[in-house]
């Protein structure tokens, strides 16, 4: 069947397919719009499983846009701690921020007004209104491309933004205006259960409608684009205590990458010899100096090759940095880096 011929068809299969199967999952448990927004933003570029823990402790501790609005973007941030891209961590804040002040704790409910809030783009303004409000909205992600891509057997590169415009074009005719939170739910569900990139076609409830499969292309979709080679850069990390057992860190940038997180010294060099790093970048002596990691860890655009040590000094924290009681460092908001680097540090000085 030809789906442009037969949406009525399409929308009742995709719903009651969702509705029957769809996973139990904690957004998907209440209708606040609040709840649905962190939770958008935290599944961005995040798997599901690793979101929950994240999102049930987040609204335990800011479970009101008030409690978000008012908190420390330092405890916001040590709530965000491993989950990564922290920058949706500040601005879900500032954006909360501006719903309390502008707003009156409302969050709007249309897509102009929705959209002007910091942090908040097409697809996350799409899915808060469709799920949360009930407004036909489009809310198009990579799952949602891959599935369309497929159904209607479009062959336009998913890696080049204006592409979208075609797939949200698609949605707002497809779209099911009497229920429009189980239809965007229902193509999200599908395509992270049952069209993923190794599609399980003969699980797909809407199979009867695609092109693709009909066509046997079906793996061939999306099309997309290959990134750029990645930059690689080495990095040296020196977890350091002093005398008093107290440890040298500082806090990154307010802008930029990991932007307010705090980190041990670290250099970009490819040498490992932490005694003439130290001496050479901060003037410092260290000693003890005892290798605690390699290790790799990839960010989106960028890849840190990483080695960690830990030593010992008996001077002054070098300009920009400050040492910290263990406890202090415990409540510190930190990379995933620097919390591994961290806990095996404490076990190598036990």
């Amino acid at each position: 069947m030809q789906l442009i011929d037969h949406k009525e068809e399409f929308r009742k299969a995709l719903i009651e397919w969702y509705l029957r199967e769809k996973r139990d999952l904690p957004w998907r448990r209440t209708s606040n719009p609040y709840h649905i927004w962190v939770s958008e933003v935290m599944l961005q570029q995040t798997r599901v499983d690793t979101v929950i823990p994240y999102y049930e402790r987040f609204i335990s501790k800011f479970p009101t846009l008030t409690d978000l609005a008012q908190a420390k973007e330092e405890d916001v941030l040590k709530m965000w701690e491993g989950l990564g891209y922290y920058s949706r961590g500040r601005n879900l804040q500032a954006g909360v921020r501006e719903v309390v002040e502008m707003y009156g704790s409302e969050i709007p409910d249309t897509r102009q007004e929705i959209s002007k809030l910091k942090g908040v783009g097409p697809y996350t303004a799409g899915a808060v209104l469709s799920i949360a409000f009930g407004v036909p909205e489009h809310a198009v992600d990579g799952n949602v491309m891959r599935v369309i891509s497929r159904l209607l057997l479009i062959e336009e590169d998913i890696a080049i933004p204006k592409t979208k415009k075609i797939f949200e074009t698609v949605i707002m005719d497809l779209i099911d205006e009497d229920d429009p939170s189980s239809f965007n739910q229902g193509l999200m569900e599908l395509g992270a259960t049952i069209c993923t990139p190794n599609p399980k076609c003969l699980l797909c409830p809407v199979r009867d409608f695609c092109e693709a499969f009909h066509e046997g292309r079906q793996r061939e979709l999306p099309l997309k684009s290959k990134k750029m080679k990645m930059k690689t850069i080495p990095m040296q990390v020196c977890v350091i205590r002093n005398l008093q057992g107290e440890w040298l860190m500082k806090q990154r940038p307010a802008t930029g990458l990991l932007a307010n997180m705090w980190e041990f010294l670290m250099i970009e060099d490819v040498r490992n010899d932490i005694e003439v790093l130290m001496k050479d970048n901060y003037g410092m002596t260290v000693e003890r100096v005892r290798h605690l990691l390699d290790f790799k860890h990839i960010f989106s655009h960028l890849t840190w090759t990483i080695t960690s040590h830990v030593a010992v000094t008996d001077e002054r924290a070098p300009e920009g940095f400050e040492f910290f009681s263990s406890e202090q460092v415990e409540r510190l908001p930190k990379a995933v880096p620097m919390m591994k680097i961290w806990n095996e540090a404490q076990n190598k000085m036990q």
